[in-house]
């Protein structure tokens, strides 16, 4: 009997020690606030998750810091209406509508700390991430559409088009790196910058037709892909082309990234939320946490702190018929933890064992 409890202990042990990492379920919030036609979520980070909500039919960029009751409404006086696409340190960035032209906007917390990006020359502008103070985005400027860089202020702008290019597009920022996208000989491909034009390092992929990144954070950049034989796969940088990781599930028919934190890519697979981290095989789909009237869903955010993941995002409700704003959360439980309980098991091992 007490080689038979000895044993059972061994498996165990053998079981939590050689096993996947086991992780918490998934904690749905619903960020949709009381008395909106519609919202979205498209950025999270430090309790913060950013997008805009539909009144009737104007937008209002905002967000919330975890509840639905808490959203901030950005709407500056005087605009048609405004939309907001990222957040960090403080700090919320997206653009808003004058008469029928968007201008890149910067907010501090409230609707009145707006600050105007819109540099010089330049009536179109829209601002998508901001990280350390700086932000990014585009500018129309010389008659085309020019990856922008910012640090706080319209005079600040930095042109990030590089010579070659005739279009492109900052859709994202992390420390000292810059992504988006170029338009070269007609054809769309993933760039990467190091704050000035001539840093730029194309990561369109070998054998694809066209590319863009979206997402860049802790040397990682995401996006997606196109060619003849596919519409739209999910990818996965390290700072080169020759770095490409394709992300797309197998037996899926679309995927992309939009996110990237701490080695998790966030994105979505066949109209369903979901995360990667770092493989095709990794894919964890999250729409399935969400209720029965959820027909699609999309992740457009991810931050991990520490043991903690969050995804920001939206979906569908069917019944409702409008997108909802939606927040994923999941604790991954801390190595220690299970390393305490092996010791556990083996101590315990070793006192039936002296019993013996």
């Amino acid at each position: 009997m007490i080689r038979k409890t000895l044993l059972g202990f061994t498996a165990l042990l053998v079981l939590f020690v050689c096993a996947t990492p086991p992780v918490a379920g998934w904690e749905v919030t619903y960020l949709h606030p009381a008395g909106s036609t519609e919202s979205r979520a498209l950025g999270v980070s430090g309790g913060q998750q950013v997008g805009w909500v539909r009144t009737g039919s104007v937008s209002q960029a905002g967000y919330w810091s975890g509840t639905a009751a808490s959203f901030v409404d950005l709407n500056p006086a005087g605009v048609t209406s405004s939309k907001a696409c990222a957040a960090s340190g403080g700090q919320q960035v997206g653009a808003v509508v004058v008469g029928e032209v968007f201008n890149a906007r910067l907010w501090s917390g409230t609707a009145e700390s707006w600050v105007d990006l819109n540099p010089i020359g330049s009536y179109i502008s829209s601002a998508y991430s901001v990280s350390g103070g700086r932000q990014v985005g585009f500018a129309f400027i010389q008659g085309s559409y020019h990856a922008a860089l910012w640090s706080g202020s319209a005079g600040s702008f930095v042109d990030l088009n590089p010579g070659g290019s005739s279009e492109s597009y900052a859709n994202a920022i992390s420390d000292t790196q810059q992504v988006g996208s170029v338009s070269i000989a007609g054809q769309g491909r993933a760039a990467l910058w190091s704050g000035t034009a001539g840093s730029f390092v194309d990561l369109h992929p070998a054998g694809t037709n066209s590319s863009t990144a979206s997402g860049v954070s802790d040397g990682q950049q995401v996006g997606t892909v196109s060619g003849n034989s596919f519409i739209m796969h999910a990818a996965l940088w390290t700072g080169t082309a020759a770095s490409f990781v394709d992300l797309h599930p197998a037996g899926a028919s679309r995927s992309s990234a939009s996110a990237v934190s701490s080695g998790y890519q966030a994105g979505a697979v066949d109209g369903h939320a979901g995360l990667w981290s770092g493989t095709a095989q990794s894919w964890e789909d999250l729409h399935g946490f969400l209720g029965v009237d959820y027909r699609s869903s999309y992740a457009y955010g991810i931050e991990v702190t520490g043991s903690d993941i969050w995804v920001a995002g939206y979906a569908y409700d069917s019944v409702a018929n409008r997108h909802e704003a939606i927040m994923w959360h999941k604790v991954i439980p801390e190595p220690s933890s299970l390393l305490a309980l092996g010791s556990g098991l083996l101590a315990l091992g070793g006192l039936i064992r002296r019993r013996r």
